[in-house]
């Protein structure tokens, strides 16, 4: 596993070191970020269920101003830490161990808001329609924001949902990816 592009490339990451983690492949990582842009000027990132920290760690690698980290696992926060240190890029990360209930909870009194999130849930538990309302609800999003979600071949996702339209959709064998646009509702 490696970071793919941008100002980190060719630096080998670490996996986490448990059976409930899924690493998304460099393949599926490299062709999420060749569509939604290769590269950045800025913005925030956030990912509910980072894993190893990859897909964040590669977003601002590319340009990403920022990238916010969750995971409720012990092992995935240390290999995300460990990662991160990889990269000497500190600043430009927040690593949160929590549930993304909580953390979408957290992130909202806060008033964060984002340009980009990425939901890779473990398969068996995914909420994804529940989170995509959540993250309008929280207000955690702003306008044209895009949000990623990976699933395996076997879960549908609607193509319109309150606020969110598919941008684009992608089968890579065992895996889908579904990129959804968010407009804002005008008051």
């Amino acid at each position: 596993m490696r970071i793919v592009s941008g100002k980190f490339g060719g630096i080998r990451l670490n996996p986490v070191k448990s059976d409930k983690t899924r690493p998304t492949t460099d393949k599926v990582k490299e062709s999420l970020f060749n569509i939604t842009g290769p590269y950045f000027d800025s913005g925030f990132f956030l990912d509910l269920f980072a894993g190893s920290g990859a897909v964040g760690i590669e977003a601002v690698s590319r340009g990403m101003e920022k990238a916010v980290l969750v995971d409720r696992q012990f092992q995935a926060i240390k290999a995300i830490k460990e990662n991160i240190s990889k990269v000497h890029a500190e600043d430009q990360f927040e690593v949160i161990k929590g549930s993304a209930e909580k953390v979408m909870v957290s992130l909202s009194k806060k008033g964060e808001q984002f340009n980009m999130v990425y939901l890779d849930p473990p398969y068996k538990q995914q909420k994804l329609i529940e989170t995509l309302v959540a993250l309008s609800d929280f207000n955690l999003l702003i306008d044209g924001a895009v949000v990623i979600c990976e699933t395996d071949n076997h879960t549908e996702l609607p193509d319109v949902l309150d606020g969110f339209k598919v941008m684009k959709q992608k089968n890579y064998g065992l895996t889908n990816l579904k990129l959804y646009t968010y407009q804002m509702e005008k008051k």
